[in-house]
């Protein structure tokens, strides 16, 4: 190695460093302002601290009252939300994600517009539609499951649009060899092979919506969010443990199945 090259590397690795220590201190100065903003000081840490430990007393045992079948009710509720808001954005997005793909909308700047109206409909969350829906058609599961649908389906067409860009073009080439039109190439030989992965993806959309739904329920959406916030709100802390650790393992166990049938669904992809 000659000595320019090495010298040339040491300025490089030189520069890198310094950049890596201005990141630094400029990340250090910006969390310290903001802390100064935000009024986060140790006497208010400490006595948040202390809030804590005494909530955490209080939930111990976690315990459902007199009020085991509304919860459960209400974790049922929830699961069907998801469930219900999961299958009506996949529904939606079949279709729309066959004209999101490059090679099925071939025309580049309807495809380019196209694609944009669908990112202004993923870029808005559910809770933002959970409060629009609630005002819509008032308090309760409807407006979840709504919420979920108009949140997912743009985000499922897009995944369903890429997935069919991804399909090896060999069973459509040998389908439209035959003479056989665009929509029988499609139908034949692009849908069965991206169908598995888009189920796939639908399956995953369902695991993060189950969470997803008990988040909606405190903005007035239903299901388990709904009781958990009115027990927060009366301070019943053994009640708000109890739902929350039987919230976790209800989501556990229909993780672990759901994740069970994509890896088969992904096999057989």
């Amino acid at each position: 190695m000659s000595r320019a090259l090495s010298v040339e590397i040491e300025r490089r690795v030189w520069r890198g460093r310094m950049i890596a220590m201005g990141a630094g201190v400029l990340s250090a100065v910006w969390f310290i302002w903001s802390a100064i903003d935000f009024g986060i000081t140790p006497q208010r840490l400490l006595e948040a601290g202390e809030r804590l430990l005494q909530f955490a007393g209080a939930a111990m045992p976690p315990s459902p009252g007199p009020f085991l079948e509304p919860i459960l009710l209400a974790l049922a509720e929830t699961i069907a939300m998801a469930f219900l808001g999961t299958l009506a954005a996949a529904v939606i997005g079949l279709p729309l994600g066959v004209l999101a793909a490059r090679n099925v909308l071939t025309f580049k700047p309807l495809h380019f517009a196209y694609r944009r109206v669908l990112d202004v409909f993923r870029t808005i969350p559910a809770i933002i539609w959970a409060f629009i829906f609630v005002r819509a058609v008032g308090l309760g599961p409807m407006a979840g499951w709504l919420a979920i649908a108009m949140s997912d389906f743009a985000a499922l067409a897009k995944l369903h649009g890429e997935a069919i860009e991804n399909v090896d073009g060999k069973a459509g080439e040998g389908i439209r060899s035959t003479g056989a039109g665009r929509v029988i190439t499609l139908r034949y030989g692009i849908l069965p092979a991206s169908l598995p992965l888009y189920l796939a993806q639908v399956l995953y959309f369902f695991e993060s919506n189950i969470r997803s739904a008990a988040i909606l329920g405190i903005v007035g959406a239903g299901g388990i969010g709904f009781q958990l916030s009115e027990r927060v709100r009366d301070y019943m802390w053994d009640q708000v443990a109890f739902i929350i650790i039987l919230f976790l393992v209800i989501a556990a166990v229909l993780d672990t199945a759901s994740r069970s049938l994509r890896r088969r669904l992904m096999r057989g992809a």
